[in-house]
């Protein structure tokens, strides 16, 4: 199974590993492949360092987040612009999506979820990626 993480559900299973999103995330890093793009990366950098989480996790946790994630996924090159979501910045999910070649894409945002399925890729919750994937 090949899994596109939203940066919503991989910030919240930094900061709740317990959490239905640290759940879903750490399955899908033992039982698939978890894709990433450079734009993911990026986007996930810039908002782990928001001041808004400093009482949760500090600066170490957030460099062993972001090397670990990288570490354990699969890059993928985009090789396909989508201009599709109501929300622009989530394009490059469907775009990282799409390249490579996901089952899955697991969000809790609301414009994604509103697209399910796109191009025959699942668009879930965490919550159901985890009913379903997890039999």
């Amino acid at each position: 199974m090949r899994v596109v993480f939203d940066t919503n559900v991989l910030i919240s299973a930094l900061l709740f590993e317990d959490s239905t999103p640290g759940q879903a995330f750490f399955f899908a890093v033992v039982q698939g492949e978890v894709l990433i793009s450079t734009a993911l990366v990026t986007e996930i950098h810039r908002v782990v360092y928001r001041s808004k989480f400093d009482r949760y996790i500090n600066d170490s946790q957030r460099e062993d987040f972001v090397l670990s994630l990288v570490e354990s996924s699969e890059l993928i090159h985009v090789t396909e612009a989508i201009e599709i979501c109501r929300d622009p910045k989530d394009n490059m999910i469907l775009e990282l999506s799409v390249s490579g070649k996901a089952d899955v894409i697991v969000t809790g945002d609301s414009d994604l979820l509103a697209l399910h399925p796109f191009r025959g890729i699942n668009i879930l919750n965490p919550q159901d990626f985890l009913a379903i994937y997890k039999l």
